[in-house]
């Protein structure tokens, strides 16, 4: 799942678990003593939403049906493409709310340095609503490749996600069903917003490492 999901899955829960279910991608390592333990919480969450989701059987047989050249980068296609189904199929006022409190948080609260450029383009361009865009979804994908080493095997998946649209928003909507039941969460605790900027290390450099 990808940044949308992830939020829709913590909403419930407290601004700093919601937060770190979104930069839950740029923290590595186990270790997350650093951080406030409602933000620790929400990348604890977000690592197993991601575990689920690679085992679900829809995923699974999703991967089974893309082309076989570009087969071991279909999951990084496929979180992003759950995003779009999402973005369609909750569109309204309460996804809405839920978009521009992500934003409020991204703007408010600095992101880990590995997401650091890319969070405040997605703020800026609206990247969530857009999500509802099959083109700018599709773009999306293309654009993570153009990051990765070697040909943009991302890009070269575009033309099978548009052949395999159908089956892909079937999977969803029983991928959906299923995670929503089993793993919306509101996480421990109400944290303190005004905690978030005490993580050890002043710097963000010393703080994402």
């Amino acid at each position: 799942m990808n940044f949308l999901a992830h939020a829709w899955l913590s909403h419930p829960g407290s601004d700093e678990f919601l937060y770190g279910n979104l930069i839950a991608d740029g923290v590595k390592g186990q270790d997350l003593t650093a951080w406030p333990p409602d933000v620790a919480g929400g990348i604890r969450h977000h690592r197993r939403v991601d575990a689920w989701i690679d085992r679900h059987p829809n995923v699974l047989e999703a991967k089974r049906r893309a082309p076989a050249a570009q087969r071991r980068y279909v999951g990084i296609a496929l979180d992003i493409v759950w995003d779009h189904f999402l973005a369609r199929q909750q569109a309204g006022e309460q996804q809405h709310q839920l978009i521009e409190r992500c934003y409020q948080l991204l703007q408010a609260w600095p992101a880990p340095q590995r997401l650091s450029t890319m969070m405040p383009l997605m703020v800026k361009h609206d990247w969530l609503h857009r999500y509802a865009d099959f083109d700018f979804t599709c773009r999306a994908v293309a654009g993570v490749g153009q990051r990765l080493s070697g040909p943009n095997r991302l890009a070269e998946l575009v033309p099978w996600l548009y052949e395999d649209y159908p089956c892909l928003s079937a999977d969803f909507t029983v991928l959906w069903q299923e995670c929503r039941d089993t793993l919306t969460s509101s996480g421990g605790t109400e944290g303190n917003c005004s905690d978030m900027l005490k993580v050890k290390g002043s710097s963000n450099g010393d703080r994402y490492a």
